[in-house]
């Protein structure tokens, strides 16, 4: 499949899981027009991507060279100015040397 396709279909996904109530937005205030941010569990995670990136002595320029970005993505995206796709999210963390993992939550 093409990137244009891939990433389409991302947008499609993370539009469905918004408009579920999946996952949640919070409007961002100071923008010219409506615009809506993913809320605390985005956040957190994108601390540790930061706290990660930090740890292994990587700037933002080489995470964006690792991932096909340019550095002002991954910049955008470390500011929360700017949501990042599952895709993007999981190439820096597969950048990083790691991976995601789902765990059941207990109750």
């Amino acid at each position: 499949m093409s990137k244009f396709f891939d990433d389409t279909m991302q947008g499609l996904l993370e539009a469905i899981a918004i408009d579920s109530g999946e996952i949640p937005l919070e409007e961002k205030s100071d923008m010219p027009s409506p615009t809506f941010v993913a809320a605390e569990k985005e956040r957190a995670l994108i601390d540790e991507v930061i706290r990660i990136r930090k740890q292994e002595n990587l700037s933002q320029n080489e995470l964006a060279a690792r991932t096909g970005n340019k550095q002002q993505a991954i910049s955008r995206i470390e500011k929360k100015e700017h949501s990042p796709s599952l895709k993007l999210f999981c190439g820096m963390i597969n950048a990083l040397g790691y991976d995601i993992k789902l765990v059941k939550k207990e109750f």
